[in-house]
């Protein structure tokens, strides 16, 4: 039987661990917390024309708060007009942030339609491997003149990457042309961290280097073993390579605003459950 002295030292431990149950609780919450998150429909592209509205009701059930849209075969609204779009995504609790378009055909349109639904940026999403450092500082100065017509329309414009910039040409790296060729004043970057990480370039070293140029993300995973398939290796996040855990929390704490999952290669099931898997291992990440 249970003797009185040995009782009071384990209900003692007890108690003293109930004490402190509360400062635990706390110290876990300290950690961080979620953050909004959004998701590029380019994730959806096969399922998206004549189902957008459908898929949109899916996407704002799934948990992501904001969208960036893109000039597909439907058009940046989805055969909505501008206004329509928004009403509908405003019934989904959804905003759409930023969107892809082609930025060489009636710009200054999809510049004025953009800011009549309060979307913060326009995002020239490729340029193509350019064959001289030269060529890369005419691009540049491109995107100083469409941020400015961004600018005078009250948005802003950013280029988003792939992995061609990120590849020396006459020893230099045309994402630092790019970078340092236009203006800050009128041009932001997207981040597509898996591009950035298929050239064999650390994303947040570029995040550290350039603290407030990386305004939004793409947050893709990359395979742990290449995938024959077009040459894409992206797989569901929290899956991968990648280590978003250290990337991110660090990288909003230098200027990065707007975090969007897009997944280009689907070896483990459907678009949807894709974007299903994406918000669900961005509910988990923590923001100190």
């Amino acid at each position: 039987m249970q003797n009185r002295r040995t009782f009071i030292k384990e209900t003692g431990s007890l108690v003293a661990g109930v004490s402190l149950f509360p400062h635990w609780v706390q110290a876990m919450e300290d950690r961080g917390k979620p953050r909004p998150f959004g998701i590029q429909l380019y994730t959806l592209r096969n399922e998206l024309p004549g189902k957008a509205r459908e898929l949109l009701q899916q996407l704002a059930k799934q948990g992501y708060t904001y969208i960036e849209s893109y000039e597909g075969p439907e058009g940046m609204f989805w055969n909505h007009s501008a206004k329509a779009f928004k009403e509908y995504l405003d019934n989904l609790g959804l905003q759409i942030v930023s969107s892809h378009c082609e930025v060489q055909k009636n710009f200054e349109k999809k510049v004025v339609d953009a800011a009549s639904i309060g979307i913060k940026y326009l995002i020239c999403p490729w340029v193509g491997p350019q064959p001289t450092i030269e060529s890369y500082k005419r691009i540049a100065q491109q995107f100083n003149q469409l941020g400015s017509i961004c600018q005078k329309n009250g948005i802003r414009f950013a280029y988003h990457n792939h992995d061609y910039s990120f590849k020396p040409i006459e020893g230099q790296l045309p994402q630092e042309i790019l970078l340092k060729e236009t203006d800050p004043l009128l041009v932001d970057f997207e981040l597509d961290i898996y591009w950035a990480h298929y050239a064999g370039q650390d994303p947040a070293t570029w995040f550290a280097n350039y603290p407030n140029r990386f305004k939004l993300c793409h947050v893709k995973d990359k395979s742990r073993a290449p995938y024959p398939k077009e040459g894409y290796q992206s797989v569901d996040l929290g899956t991968g390579s990648i280590d978003f855990k250290k990337i991110l929390p660090r990288a909003v704490k230098q200027g990065l605003e707007y975090l969007l999952v897009e997944q280009e290669f689907y070896p483990n099931g459907s678009q949807i459950e894709a974007a299903a898997a994406g918000a669900s291992y961005m509910k988990r990440l923590r923001f100190g």
